[in-house]
């Protein structure tokens, strides 16, 4: 469901209706001395309340929550999160179309963005490269302008995957002076040759059993998971479009399985 659109449409119908009433139905109703059918009172009722959802939701903060655990460990399945709607730019609703210019996606940063093969579904990866980066990770090792990352171990890590214990290794990547944890499973391979999409500016791309090499057009970006043995990210469906951000996340506000996470800022 495109919930973006019905509330839209839904903002549309009560609006009118209270459009309609204040300038033509009510003054029929006083000279007529008759009653507000319940056609005109409930709409009028939720238009106020549905217009701040929508414009906070479409301007400000919307929340979402993590299905997956390609993020682990910075976010955890079931988290609930806050996304800052206007921090890489004021967009149109429904139509995701840029009108105010602020600030850009820098490495590092946690992206929500609608998928590329499916806009109707949104993911949440970091963003790993920017429009001119050569991004690449081979051996488990992330480069970035042949630039190697920076890894800190952070000893082992273990998180349940449907009926199963995932043992891994955590890590403190440092990318621009931003620091996050990301787990590696070096009894992975680099990256799944088989499950590699054909995608918008593939040629960009160069793929091998050690990993790849991904040159990032204009207008794009390059995301991983900080899962990155157990994430579907832009190595294997592609570039994100800046057509398709949603904005930066920045708050744990709520998770039922662990209190201890409300209030967490996403680094």
């Amino acid at each position: 469901m495109n919930f973006p659109l019905v509330l839209l449409i839904l903002l549309v119908v009560t609006g009118g209706i209270w459009l309609l009433d204040y300038f033509v139905l009510r003054h029929k109703r006083v000279s007529g001395n008759t009653e507000e059918p319940w056609w005109v009172e409930y709409p009028k009722s939720f238009f106020p309340i549905i217009l701040i959802v929508f414009s906070l939701r479409s301007f400000l903060v919307e929340p979402f929550k993590i299905p997956s655990g390609s993020m682990i460990p910075t976010l955890l399945i079931g988290d609930f999160i806050l996304v800052n709607k206007y921090t890489y730019g004021i967009r149109l609703p429904v139509a995701n179309l840029k009108i105010i210019d602020m600030n850009e996606p820098q490495r590092g940063e946690v992206m929500v963005f609608r998928f590329p093969e499916d806009p109707s579904i949104d993911y949440i990866k970091r963003v790993i490269g920017v429009p001119g980066d050569m991004v690449t990770y081979r051996n488990k090792q992330l480069s970035i302008n042949d630039v190697p990352v920076q890894l800190e171990q952070g000893g082992d890590y273990k998180y349940i995957d449907g009926p199963a214990y995932i043992y891994t290794q955590r890590f403190k990547e440092n990318m621009d002076g931003s620091e996050h944890d990301i787990l590696i499973n070096e009894d992975m391979p680099d990256i799944q040759l088989s499950a590699i999409h054909h995608f918008p500016n593939r040629e960009n791309c160069t793929f091998d059993r050690t990993g790849f090499s991904c040159k990032v057009p204009e207008g794009n970006y390059f995301t991983l998971g900080d899962n990155r043995d157990g994430s579907s990210d832009s190595r294997y469906w592609g570039f994100v479009p800046e057509n398709h951000i949603v904005g930066k996340a920045f708050l744990i506000w709520w998770n039922f399985n662990d209190l201890s996470r409300i209030g967490t800022l996403i680094k």
